[in-house]
């Protein structure tokens, strides 16, 4: 018995060393995995766009200053305003015409946007009973002016009597316009009517010019609903008037406070802008008290300029509780948190905490990331789930808790993508729905010691979507993706890899030192999917175009596994694969027979020359587990193949 368990034992170490030997051959002879790991996108640069990653020596973009009188009427429920636009042509190029959108166009029966809604609606579904009237147009240049116009759907093309120059040339735009204002606005503007009266949500309220830039010339897709805007900056300079007894709320500064709050209303606002916690400026009680009001009669017009932004909104209503608190930046510098409310709305389970939520949000993404550029951040209650532009978002009236602190802290993180970092939303929302989701996850976290605290860390929690032969590619264009798909492919997805860049590939430092230097070099312009990823690698210091190729396009899935483990030559030898469709770095945890473990950290270059790889494990101790992963970060599809169970061979 004992010659025969000898003889076996023999067999069984040489079957051993043949297999090792085996696996090393093929780890040198495995397929060529260069399309992984090759460039992508390409990192060649030009006068306008570097191969860093930043802005290039000729980069322009051109400039829209807008100048805007408004009335709202509450009977009608229309807005009538006048409009005046200087262009500035930076580009080096002579324009004959400008491009406007025209978005509240999207509401008319006719309109592209609901001929290509499915007949069971979704999110953006919307009135069809709206658009834009357009009088009195004229576009000039130096001498004389032109009123020819095209419109066409929800872009407008206006034609100049002589071009704009290039490299500095203006020209001007003024009209009148009117349109019916919706009640339904496909989710991101809108009217709600509540116990005290009507709330006015005004978004895409005004003709915007399209951007003109150095990659698609003008861009002109129209408003269809799931995309949403790209925008040049500019200055802004605008004027609501509403009745005496509306509030109006709006992005930038209130410039004349004293015509339109009363000293009751200056003095809490003065309060305000000195306490951490929040003040009344209109208490519950108070919403109907016409005496608080400047005017008892008639109406006000509140006027407010926008520096330097790439859009602005408002709100308006008779029916609004308003509140304020100030908030720190790091700079030294004060901004004004403020919510307006209807009394349905308040309580502390509701909207009475959302002052709180603005100013915490404002502060912890201006200390991580880049300092808040506005004077105010104004939380509107609105029939809208959740809609963002410069320094105001609507969110839902009938939100509380949990979902109030995560839609209000979602869409003022919006401030910085797209708002500060002016990416085009129509055509790539991963840079700012997922950049944004990836922001919230750290300000959930930091909030009121984790009140509220996000999951994006339970990356495996979405594995059946990535298994679903249904699922979509990031970079599927928004107006076409899957409604069931948007969550993912501009949210979850995006997010989920900035997370895995941050924790497990590059590590904190690295990172956050990249991710800044991108919002830094591109505030206030206008960066494309490549000079996002040319910084981040240039800062970095890291060739990523693997992760960039296998997570941000296409459907690839990471699988990876441990295959077996043996000993060999005193050691022993961890015998991985690749079994999914893009590479991944690797980190092992191995547990010894002594109770001792350590964790290992194998570069992702392992798989360049194919899909398996042996690592050979330099120890006196005996292996008696090995884990792939162990804190469970990467979204590996098929969890059965990542640990090793207890060694059956000892040394």
């Amino acid at each position: 018995m004992k010659t025969m368990s000898y003889f076996k034992s023999i067999a069984w170490a040489l079957a051993l060393c043949c297999f090792v030997s085996d696996l090393a051959q093929a780890q040198d002879t495995d397929k060529d995995n260069q399309s992984l790991f090759g460039e992508f996108m390409g990192h060649n640069g030009n006068v306008y766009r570097t191969a860093s990653g930043k802005p290039g020596p000729e980069y322009w973009q051109n400039e829209s200053d807008y100048e805007i009188h408004a009335t709202l009427d509450d009977e009608k429920n229309s807005l009538t305003g006048t409009l005046t636009l200087t262009y500035t042509n930076n580009s080096p190029e002579d324009l004959d015409f400008i491009w406007m959108n025209m978005e509240q166009n999207r509401f008319m029966k006719n309109s592209r946007g609901n001929l290509t809604t499915p007949i069971g609606g979704n999110r953006y579904n919307g009135d069809i009973d709206g658009g834009y009237e357009i009088s009195n147009l004229k576009a000039s240049v130096k001498r004389g002016s032109s009123s020819k116009h095209i419109v066409s759907d929800t872009r407008m093309q206006v034609f100049f009597n002589e071009p704009i120059p290039a490299k500095g040339g203006k020209g001007t735009i003024s009209m009148d316009f009117t349109y019916k204002i919706p009640e339904k606005g496909m989710d991101r503007m809108g009217r709600v009517d509540t116990k005290n009266g009507t709330i006015y949500a005004m978004a895409q309220w005004y003709p915007r010019a399209a951007v003109f830039d150095d990659i698609e010339g003008w861009n002109v897709e129209p408003y269809l609903g799931a995309g949403e805007f790209y925008l040049d900056y500019g200055d802004y300079d605008y004027y609501i008037t509403a009745p005496f007894d509306y509030i109006v709320v709006g992005s930038g500064a209130l410039q004349n406070a004293n015509e339109v709050l009363s000293a009751t209303m200056r003095e809490r606002m003065e309060m305000a802008a000195k306490s951490d916690s929040t003040v009344f400026i209109v208490k519950p009680e108070e919403v109907n008290d016409a005496t608080l009001r400047a005017k008892q009669e008639g109406t006000l017009t509140w006027h407010f300029k926008m520096e330097n932004s790439r859009d602005v909104a408002f709100a308006s209503s008779k029916a609004f509780v308003w509140d304020a608190a100030k908030i720190d930046l790091p700079s030294g510098k004060k901004a004004l948190a403020q919510s307006v409310y209807p009394i349905e709305s308040q309580g502390k389970e509701a909207w009475g905490r959302s002052t709180e939520y603005v100013k915490n949000s404002i502060e912890n993404y201006s200390n991580m990331w880049f300092e808040y550029p506005y004077p105010v951040a104004v939380n509107v209650a609105a029939e809208i789930n959740g809609m963002e532009y410069p320094g105001v978002s609507f969110c839902n009236w009938q939100s509380k808790g949990k979902d109030l602190w995560g839609v209000t802290d979602h869409e003022f993180g919006h401030n910085w993508f797209p708002m500060v970092v002016g990416s085009n939303e129509r055509r790539y929302p991963w840079m700012d729905e997922g950049f944004n989701t990836f922001l919230n996850y750290y300000s959930s976290e930091t909030f009121n010691k984790g009140e509220f605290s996000g999951d994006l860390d339970q990356t495996r929690s979405k594995v059946n979507w990535y298994l679903d032969p249904n699922s979509q590619g990031i970079e599927t264009y928004p107006d076409v993706v899957d409604i069931r798909n948007l969550g993912m492919t501009a949210y979850v997805k995006p997010a989920t890899g900035l997370f895995l860049l941050r924790e497990y590939i590059l590590g904190k430092e690295r990172f956050d030192t990249a991710f800044k230097s991108y919002i830094k070099e591109w505030a206030y312009k206008h960066p494309q999917p490549r000079d996002f990823f040319n910084r981040m690698d240039n800062v970095a210091g890291e060739n990523l175009a693997w992760f960039w190729k296998g997570w941000f396009y296409g459907t690839g899935k990471i699988d990876l596994a441990i295959d077996n483990v043996v000993p060999y030559q005193g050691n022993y030898v961890i015998i991985l694969s690749n079994k999914g469709d893009m590479p991944m770095s690797v980190t092992l945890k191995v547990g010894y027979g002594d109770g001792t473990s350590e964790t290992l950290k194998l570069p992702v270059e392992i798989w360049e020359r194919g899909n398996t790889w042996n690592y050979l494990l330099d120890t006196d101790k005996t292996v008696k587990s090995v884990e792939l992963d162990p804190d469970k970060m990467v979204p590996d599809v098929n969890f059965s193949n990542d640990i090793w169970p207890v060694a059956t061979y000892s040394k």
